[in-house]
């Protein structure tokens, strides 16, 4: 763990093991809840043309986002030869969809036939959406201990395709030593997509526009959020996708009084950007030409936060979903 002033711009190399040391008795630690899914489907495409012949043609179907009961948005391979109104099969018939939608940049609305369990039809079918780099010997495989592993040890509410990583990093002995200090902890849910990680792919930041994501901001971290604010305490981010939950909300909150409630989001937050709640934050260590990166920044400072990683570069520390962490305060 690479710890930065945000301030001074000093860092110091140091290791997550002490990360509560560095909190402070009444800091609120705001964690992402969300769980992983097992967001990766293989299965075949139905008979075409309603000729009754056996199902044919595998695909690959990776879903992004939930967007109503039964309705997914998804990423399709070979998307060349998935259209509107194709009938896809799952398993042994056990999931059923339609495509339905073509979106911009070729993702596919599917709506799936109602099943009595959704989820737990999914766990049996699904493989967990682990990161490219992270390679396994069979190509479909994901093995039992991903399925732990690549989740948060606070993770609850099913409905993410990625890790929000900085959370990777928390035990539940570590989360002990933290409450043990006096750091009231809290959590809010992001169900985090693909287009949180998606390169820039324009030249001007004005022109960057993110997906959405659903999230939820519960009535005890509402008032957990109100009273740290009243009293003056610290409130502290762990990963970019609780600094959205939470800035989101207090967007949302003109007289700045946080209220339980849910919705999406889509905010992007780059350099110049006012920070309305967080004061401080753990993040992982996020690639170039990223929205990830420009929200670290803005926290930061951009001058700050770019000498931090090349010291970081320089030093070996690592980067993606099981990498390192930086605090910045």
């Amino acid at each position: 763990m690479l710890t930065v002033d945000r301030v001074s711009g000093r860092w110091q190399d140091s290791a997550f093991q002490h990360f509560p040391e560095l909190l402070r008795e009444g800091d609120l630690l705001v964690l992402n809840d969300s769980r992983v899914i097992p967001a990766r489907l293989f299965g075949r495409r139905a008979a075409a043309h309603g000729h009754g012949e056996a199902p044919t043609g595998r695909i690959e179907v990776f879903l992004t986002q939930q967007s109503s009961e039964w309705e997914w948005d998804a990423l399709v391979r070979p998307g060349r030869k998935i259209h509107i109104g194709e009938k896809l099969v799952f398993g042994q018939g056990e999931l059923l969809a339609e495509v339905i939608a073509r979106g911009e940049f070729g993702e596919r609305t599917l709506r799936f036939a109602p099943v009595p369990d959704f989820f737990q039809v999914l766990d049996r079918l699904g493989h967990i959406p682990l990161p490219p780099y992270i390679r396994r010997s069979e190509r479909d495989t994901d093995t039992d201990t991903d399925r732990e592993r690549y989740q948060t040890v606070y993770s609850r509410d099913r409905g993410s395709v990625a890790a929000p990583t900085a959370g990777l990093h928390f035990t539940p002995e570590v989360l002990e030593r933290i409450r043990a200090r006096g750091v009231r902890v809290a959590y809010v849910t992001l169900h985090v997509g693909l287009g949180t990680f998606q390169p820039v792919r324009v030249e001007r930041v004005e022109d960057i526009h993110l997906h959405t994501e659903r999230y939820t901001l519960p009535a005890t971290t509402a008032e957990a959020l109100n009273a740290a604010k009243k009293d003056g305490r610290r409130v502290i981010a762990a990963g970019t996708t609780t600094v959205r939950t939470l800035e989101h909300c207090a967007q949302l909150s003109p007289d700045g009084v946080f209220a339980a409630h849910s919705g999406s989001t889509k905010i992007f937050i780059s350099p110049g950007y006012e920070f309305r709640v967080v004061q401080a934050l753990l993040t992982n260590f996020h690639l170039p030409q990223s929205t990830l990166l420009m929200l670290v920044s803005a926290f930061g400072g951009k001058d700050h936060v770019l000498a931090a990683y090349r010291h970081a570069v320089a030093e070996n520390y690592r980067f993606f979903s099981y990498g390192d962490c930086m605090f910045l305060s």
